[in-house]
């Protein structure tokens, strides 16, 4: 099943995971029947859609209420006590989430220049606005542009992906792996998508996350204060190997987006994850 292609521009961080599941729904049923439904009817319908949707994949604080309406001893694990530690590795990373990036600091220029080595050792940069910047994926030739819907760590987990697997980071920079299409995602504003997707799927905007991933997350940020860091490498793996296993182009990359969230949500809710490395996607990275 091939799903409706969406305007030609890639979709920037703040408008993933917007998609009108029931909408889709909808349309193609209009267009398979060719029927002509009343408005009141449409309306009535797309609700009980939308019900039907929620008790299926409904997000995770309607399954929170679940638990609380039915008493289920799982609930338990909302209400997991954060060691001084936990509190402490969640409050460092809340903050690098809060740094943007500033063109103007040297700091972050440098950390741009790293990036830059590493991805092309031998070929001097010309600029920190320059063409050559669009080799490495970003949308134009100022990557600062690209940072918006994210920020400073983007920058960071992109540098931590070259420095800890620096194989994979090459392969999935270079597109060295499987029968590409011939509109490829781009590599670094994918890897700013990956960070934002990130973020909210462990509801790290909160003081505290209330979703079954993001509290297992803690756990292994308890064991390894570079779980996050690590956990965006494995996510940009699980990211290409679905894009290939879809045999995605350009125009399909929310979808790719949306399993790839499933899937990590899927392993992070498994009850035997007490570290990073327990993860079954974690074996898809090449040092």
């Amino acid at each position: 099943m091939r799903f409706r292609r969406r305007r030609q521009c890639f979709p920037s961080c703040s408008s993933l995971y917007e998609v009108d599941e029931d909408e889709i729904y909808w349309r193609r049923r209009k267009g398979d029947g060719e029927l002509e439904w009343s408005h009141n009817s449409t309306h009535v319908i797309l609700q009980l859609a939308q019900c039907f949707t929620n008790a299926m994949v409904g997000p995770r604080s309607w399954i929170t209420g679940l638990f609380n309406r039915s008493g289920n001893k799982k609930n338990d694990r909302f209400q997991y006590p954060l060691s001084p530690l936990q509190e402490e590795r969640l409050q460092r990373l809340q903050e690098r989430m809060q740094i943007p990036f500033d063109e103007t600091c040297i700091v972050h220029q440098e950390a741009l220049r790293t990036l830059w080595n590493a991805a092309f050792p031998d070929v001097e940069l010309k600029g920190m606005i320059s063409e050559q910047w669009k080799e490495m994926g970003w949308q134009g030739p100022n990557p600062s542009t690209d940072f918006r819907g994210c920020g400073f760590i983007s920058l960071e987990n992109l540098l931590f992906f070259s420095r800890t697997f620096p194989a994979s980071f090459r392969r999935l920079l270079l597109k060295e792996d499987g029968n590409r299409a011939e509109w490829e995602y781009p590599f670094a504003v994918a890897g700013i998508n990956v960070s934002f997707m990130l973020i909210q799927m462990l509801d790290l905007n909160s003081a505290k996350p209330r979703c079954v991933p993001g509290l297992n997350f803690l756990r292994l940020l308890g064991e390894n204060e570079e779980a996050f860091d690590i956990l965006y490498c494995v996510a940009f793996e699980m990211m290409d190997a679905q894009w290939l296993a879809m045999h995605a182009s350009y125009m399909e990359f929310n979808e790719v987006m949306q399993v790839t969230r499933t899937q990590l949500e899927r392993e992070l809710s498994l009850e035997d994850i007490h570290r990073i490395i327990d993860l079954p996607a974690y074996n898809l990275l090449r040092q």
